[in-house]
């Protein structure tokens, strides 16, 4: 019986029909600057929705929960960052933290459940809270610009172009991005960067027809995605996730060791006059997993 590598696609509506949801595919390796700006963020974000939706009266009491909060929060991450508390490691309970920071249940159960949407914690009905796999995480729901992402950790950002010329595209191609086979449309091949690491290789076909200047730019100052949410903005749009035993040549530019395995992430977009781009996303396996949840 043959065997089936599992893929698992997921269908994005147009962002304005999205309602309370983003759609990104990002990369964020969870080192001592992540760990940090995910507790400052949370507090950020709720004291800035208190200053809107809370009177005055109001808003001292706001910023007292939100402190115990956020100690919580910053208290779980400091154990995990200084080696306390090791990958798998059980999380003391809500009611334990309750009693410890001495607040309410309530205040408890939401710094663990924002730390497990962050992917920092697994939460296993039954048996507790653990910390959870020191990998990156990435997001099955964002569609982002990894610059951004990088540059956000107070990381740098920097690309090499490797490929960038008009292609004559076979029938699978053509297929995905509406033209017919032998037609041609443009390719590249971007490595992307944090710091000196090489982190995501980025492979695309872009339709010729709806974006005609895309070899005219330089993808050293400007990455694809940012250049095409411009000139094609996204409306839609289909991941498909797999694993896969990387080729010697993408083990060499990502480098690590020969049949690696890694994730790949086959993205295709489109705008409102049609296929944009097919993009085929590469990154080490073990650095990397998928994760996302949904508010509805």
């Amino acid at each position: 019986m043959a065997c089936h590598k599992p893929s698992v696609m997921l269908r994005i509506k147009p962002l304005y029909r999205i309602a309370n949801r983003q759609a990104s595919l990002y990369i964020q390796p969870l080192t001592s600057e992540v760990i940090n700006e995910i507790v400052y963020t949370s507090y950020k974000s709720e004291t800035l929705l208190s200053l809107v939706n809370n009177k005055p009266s109001e808003l001292k009491m706001t910023q007292i929960k939100t402190a115990k909060f956020t100690v919580i929060k910053q208290h779980i991450c400091e154990k995990i960052e200084s080696g306390a508390w090791q990958q798998h490691a059980k999380v003391p309970s809500e009611n334990e933290l309750a009693e410890q920071f001495s607040v309410s249940r309530m205040t408890a159960r939401r710094a663990l459940q924002e730390l497990t949407e962050q992917g920092l914690l697994i939460r296993s009905q039954g048996s507790g809270t653990f910390v959870a796999t020191f990998k990156s995480q990435s997001s099955l729901l964002e569609i982002r610009n990894i610059a951004d992402e990088i540059q956000e950790r107070g990381h740098q950002h920097y690309a090499k172009q490797i490929i960038l010329r008009a292609v004559e595209v076979n029938n699978e191609v053509a297929i995905l991005l509406g033209l017919a086979e032998g037609d041609n449309a443009y390719y590249s091949e971007v490595l992307h960067f944090e710091n000196d690491n090489p982190i995501q290789l980025e492979q695309r076909y872009v339709s010729s027809k709806l974006v005609p200047n895309y070899l005219q730019q330089d993808f050293t100052n400007v990455t694809p995605h940012e250049y095409l949410s411009t000139e094609a903005p996204l409306t839609e749009a289909t991941h498909e996730i797999e694993a896969i035993l990387a080729t010697s040549n993408v083990c060499q530019l990502l480098a690590i060791e020969t049949n690696t395995p890694c994730l790949q992430v086959k993205r295709r977009t489109w705008s409102s006059q049609g296929v944009v781009s097919l993009a085929t996303l590469t990154a080490a396996g073990h650095k990397y997993r998928l994760g996302s949840h949904l508010t509805f």
